[in-house]
Parts: C-alpha cells; structure tokens; sequence
C-alpha cells in the first residue's frame, strides 16, 4: 500500500523505519577502497576525483557512480559525491545491525547525485532519489522523492518532494506536482511463545496391600 503525502513547495516527511535496525557502525571506521578507469589527486586540497565505472566499498557500504569525488577532512573523516551518467543514477548500499538471530537487512538507494558525508555519517540522495530496506531479498520499505537525507547514526531520513534551487540542474524550473511516495511495511509483530508446558506431576509410590495374616506365606 503506498501513502501519498500532500505536496508542497518544499515537502519534508521525517520517517523512521520500521524495525530497531541500525546502519553498519563499525563502518565509519573502516578504510575506503576505490576502483575506477582514472584518478586526479590534489595533495594540498585532499581530494581525489575518481571517474569511469567507480566502485566505492568501505565495510559493508558501497557506493557506485561514473564519477566520486573523494575528500578527507583535518580530523581523518571520509567523504564523497558520487554523480551518474546523464540519464542515469548513483547507487548506494549499506548493511544494517541486526540482532543476533534476526534477518539481514539493508539499505539501497538512488539518485543522480549521492553525497556521503563521513563527519556526521550521513547519505543524501539528489534527484530522482529513491531509498529502499530490504529484509534479506525481500523489500519492506520504499521512499521516493526529489531529495531524500539518511541519517545512519539515528536511522531517521527526511524526504523532499520538490528541489531546492540548489539542487535543481542550472537552468531549470521546478517540477509542477512534485510528491513523495512511500511503501511502509508493517512491523512484525514478535514470534509468539508456546506456552510453558505444565509440570509433570511426580510419580506416585505403589500401593500397599494389607497384609491378611502374620505367617510366612
């Protein structure tokens, strides 16, 4: 079932998804390792410009674009944009924590611009945006709209359902009847416990038979 929210100028939905879930942590400290057809390094700015079929993974995260620029802050955090072919969009992936004993679950999203941004480890998608939670191969939650921001650290993401100017391709106009769209599985409810099977009662001792004379028989 999909609930189709009011549209506004700039619409904003705060959603959490459904579950206790969250983003991979140990991810934000794992080293970023990049494939692609060409690099640019500049030194002294700290950026790598990566182009052709790039391929970001750093722990269970992936991101995916035709070109990701990299920085790296004073304090050592990552980050990256990730913009798509003409016609097309960046990918993102990322593992969630689950409890032990539950489904794996993940986080996929789209878009024709994916910032990451590793400080404060979150992920905004840009244009035609999309994000998705998967549990195993199954898909439970779906949101779409023009910008979507998702916190890893709260699980929290915010949809907008029309572009800011500053996200808006230069020279055009905002899209009449921008919505956001959303598919919210229901949370399942916990497995339910057989009931506690009742005590077996003790055995009870044979009983005895009166003895009808004294003598040895």
């Amino acid at each position: 079932m999909k609930h189709r929210l009011p549209s506004l100028l700039l619409l904003s939905a705060a959603v959490a998804f459904s579950g206790v879930a969250l983003a991979e942590k140990a991810d934000r400290g794992k080293p970023m390792n990049i494939e692609a057809d060409a690099l640019r390094h500049d030194e002294l700015k700290q950026t790598s410009v990566f182009t052709g079929h790039v391929v970001v993974t750093k722990g269970t995260m992936v991101l995916r674009g035709a070109q990701v620029e990299v920085r790296q802050d004073a304090d050592g955090y990552q980050s990256g944009v990730a913009t798509a072919e003409p016609g097309k969009r960046a990918f993102f992936r990322q593992k969630r924590d689950t409890p032990p004993g539950a489904p794996d679950e993940f986080i996929e999203g789209e878009g024709e611009v994916i910032e990451y941004d590793g400080r404060n480890d979150t992920v905004r998608f840009i244009r035609r945006a999309e994000l998705r939670r998967y549990r195993n191969a199954t898909l439970s939650d779906e949101v779409s709209g023009a910008v979507i921001v998702y916190n890893n650290l709260t699980d929290l993401f915010t949809v907008d359902g029309q572009p800011s100017a500053a996200n808006r391709p230069a020279g055009t106009a905002p899209a009449a009847g921008g919505r956001v769209r959303a598919m919210l599985s229901p949370k399942e409810p916990p497995a339910k416990q057989a009931p506690a099977a009742a005590p077996a009662k003790p055995a009870s001792a044979p009983a005895l038979r009166p003895s009808q004379s004294l003598e040895n028989p």
